[in-house]
């Protein structure tokens, strides 16, 4: 970034030196038409005076030489030195207008270079601004909570008797605090952005009224006689130059830049203190009716503030405690609020843990009897499909290596005079014969083949018939399986039954003794004893933590039975799977019987 911007000095400087030399062109320019312009008067008066047809006394003609010819060689002379200038100042010209496009290549490629390095310098100036801002509002958060401190410090020593805290917080109570809260930092935000803006713009008039009293520069403007070309490589400084000459007075940028700064400024301000009335009209409408819902990221961290500074506060009024009983005041009641609130802790805690011990027992009762509902829905399916099938018998007969299946199946339908190796060999040995005719070799060439091919068939069919009788054999054990799994899911249901039982039981007995215990404990409030309205409120803040931790245990145990419907229902796909697939052997056994 430094680079860069001694880049940019350097480009600035090389422009002013070449509007300087531009102008210091300009001059010399037209000193240079004003001696041209001398010179060619003195030479017409020279052609004048030695052309023939003026007759002028040679005297008189010899002293307008002598007088003619110093005044020409020293304008000679002078022409001479200025064309040598301007050569000299075009030159440097050209080198400055060179290196300033050089500078300026070197100038873009390192805002190219530079560019990430300053989005990244943006973004880092961005966290900083809202650190800063997340500072300032914890700082003057802490200022608010140091105020409200010493409130209750005043409290506490102009009202000695102290109120009784309470163990548990209301709910509602604190969500309402946490949306007062979010809502306050919304406004103190708004606050700080309209102090801001209200800092710029007094920055803005200062350097307003400073510009006014300021004098206007007046630029001279000169008139060219080559002027410059537009599409050159110093376009940029000539427009610059060109239009530093054409302004007027009466006109200047800087008040119409001052007037739009300020009709901007005012805009925005505007803006800013429209919105921050809106703010404040909804805070105000929240405050009344106390409700609304939040962002959850703001939420956690204001519940986290919330929680941090409720536990300083809880150090503060243990030291508290401790300073009234090194002074001697009350610290009976100090030491039997503690015990009480200690054996509360304990009692919410088994009552915490039954409930969740409760709730799983609840939730294994419920997936076991959805498990054994399904088992039972199955297996009637089953007998129902069993009971509608009709009755399948397959009797497969073992067969040697050596024996034809084709024989066998001869031998079942009765025809046991065919022998069908012996056939296949006297059909070889007659199609070997020469004295029948072709048609006849042939047809018995091709029975011979026919019964070949037959047997290879039977074969397949009886290893497919074997195959089919080892999947029946498969699920019938899967069958048994599934019917022994329902058996050791009703005792483990049984089993839960009890379980829960006897959990429902242990709650009843821990409420009994909660409820003893509030009737027994008689200090809370410095020896005072409970009242029927802090009764009811105890009883409801326990209920809400019974409540809550039942809805949480029953989120688990939804995901939990979630997941086991999904493996029983794969398991139930498979089955249907397999029932298909005996269906389709079944069929492909009946017809193979039929062929």
């Amino acid at each position: 970034v430094d680079e860069i911007k001694a880049k940019d000095r350097t480009i600035f400087s090389l422009e002013k030196e070449l509007e300087t030399t531009s102008s210091f062109l300009q001059k010399l320019q037209l000193q240079k038409d004003a001696l041209d312009e001398q010179l060619f008067l003195v030479k017409e008066a020279e052609c004048n005076l030695g052309s023939p047809k003026r007759e002028i006394p040679g005297r008189a003609g010899d002293g307008a030489e002598h007088c003619g010819s110093p005044e020409m060689r020293r304008s000679q002379r002078r022409v001479a030195e200025l064309n040598s200038t301007i050569r000299k100042l075009e030159d440097r010209n050209t080198l400055l207008v060179d290196e300033r496009n050089e500078l300026l290549k070197r100038a873009r490629e390192a805002e190219k270079q530079c560019k990430p390095l300053l989005d990244k310098n943006k973004l880092l100036n961005r966290k900083n601004d809202e650190l800063t801002q997340s500072l300032q509002r914890m700082e003057e958060k802490l200022k608010s909570l140091t105020k409200e401190n010493l409130e209750m410090k005043e409290k506490i020593t102009s009202h000695p008797p102290l109120k009784k805290l309470k163990s548990l917080n209301n709910l509602d109570q604190v969500q309402d605090e946490q949306e007062i809260e979010f809502l306050k930092l919304q406004v103190l935000e708004q606050q700080s952005m309209i102090d801001e803006l209200t800092r710029d713009r007094e920055k803005l008039l200062r350097k307003k009224r400073h510009k006014r009293s300021r004098p206007i520069k007046r630029h001279i403007v000169v008139d060219t006689f080559y002027g410059y070309d537009e599409e050159s490589v110093d376009s940029e400084t000539s427009s610059v130059a060109s239009l530093r000459m054409d302004r007027t007075p009466a006109t200047p940028d800087e008040e119409l830049d001052e007037g739009l700064a300020t009709e901007e400024s005012e805009l925005r301000f505007r803006q800013l203190t429209r919105e921050y009335q809106a703010l404040q009209r909804a805070y105000a409408l929240l405050q009344e009716q106390k409700g609304g819902v939040f962002d959850a990221e703001m939420e956690a961290k204001v519940h986290d503030q919330l929680h941090a500074d409720v536990e300083r506060y809880k150090a503060k009024i243990e030291d508290l405690e401790k300073e009234l009983a090194s002074k001697g005041q009350d610290s009976k009641w100090v030491e039997e609020k503690q015990l009480f609130l200690v054996r509360n802790q304990e009692l919410l805690e088994k009552i915490e843990k039954l409930d969740n011990e409760n709730a799983r027992l609840q939730q294994e009762l419920q997936d076991s009897k959805d498990q054994n509902e399904l088992l039972e829905f199955r297996i009637l399916e089953l007998e129902e499909r069993e009971r509608r099938s009709p009755p399948f018998t397959l009797s497969i007969h073992p067969f040697s290596e050596g024996v034809s299946a084709l024989q066998i199946y001869c031998i079942k339908e009765g025809v046991k005079d065919v022998c069908i190796p012996d056939l296949i060999k006297l059909l070889d040995i007659l199609g070997d014969n020469g004295n029948l005719r072709n048609e006849e070799q042939v047809a018995i060439i091709q029975a011979s083949t026919v019964l070949s091919l037959a047997d290879k068939w039977i074969q397949q069919i009886e290893g497919t018939e074997a195959a089919l009788h080892q999947k029946m054999i498969d699920l019938e054990l899967e069958m048994e399986m599934f019917l022994k799994q329902k058996g050791y899911l009703e005792e483990e249901l049984d089993y839960r039954k009890q379980a829960l039982d006897q959990a429902y039981m242990q709650i009843q007995e821990l409420e009994a003794t909660l409820y003893n215990a509030l009737q027994q404990d008689k200090v809370i409030k410095y020896g005072e004893p409970l009242n029927e309205m802090q009764r009811d409120e105890l009883r409801t803040a326990v209920e809400k933590l019974r409540r809550q931790m039942l809805r949480k245990s029953r989120e688990y145990d939804c995901q939990v039975l979630q997941e086991r419907m999904e493996l029983l229902h794969q398991a139930h796909q498979r089955i249907r799977d397999l029932e298909d697939k005996t269906d389709i052997q079944r069929r492909q056994i009946k017809d193979l019987e039929e062929k």
